[in-house]
């Protein structure tokens, strides 16, 4: 069974937003280096590779929408993000990013399902 390993929360105010999900939630907020427009969060504790601790246990981030129709995301990861956008394709689903490199960390794409629902595929580098 493929997990969810990720979410995205669009903000209009990355500071109004940092204060309220770590004040409500105690989530720890992290700014990434020279990236002012997208911050990690941390809901859970990790080890040393950032993975979470808790079996099942997800972690996030959240980014400054640059329009309304943004969306909040989730990420699941999958063995083959190709694969996958074969048979989402043929089932119903469109491809919406396609099959992006995440640094050497792995790759990224997103999905409409046949409900208008985004979301996005995680494929650990190997």
């Amino acid at each position: 069974m493929d997990q969810v390993v990720h979410f995205h929360l669009p903000v209009n105010e990355m500071k109004r937003a940092n204060k309220f999900y770590s004040d409500i939630f105690g989530w720890e907020i992290t700014q990434i280096p020279k990236h002012t427009q997208y911050q990690i969060v941390k809901t859970v504790e990790t080890d040393e590779n950032e993975i979470p601790l808790e079996p099942g246990a997800i972690n996030g981030a959240l980014y400054v929408r640059e329009s309304p129709e943004e969306y909040p995301e989730i990420t699941i990861e999958v063995s083959s993000i190709d694969d996958y956008l074969k048979k989402i394709n043929k089932s119903g689903g469109k491809t919406i990013t396609p099959k992006t490199a995440v640094g050497d960390m792995g790759f990224y794409a997103e999905f409409m399902d046949p409900e208008d629902n985004v979301m996005g595929l995680w494929e650990e580098a190997k």
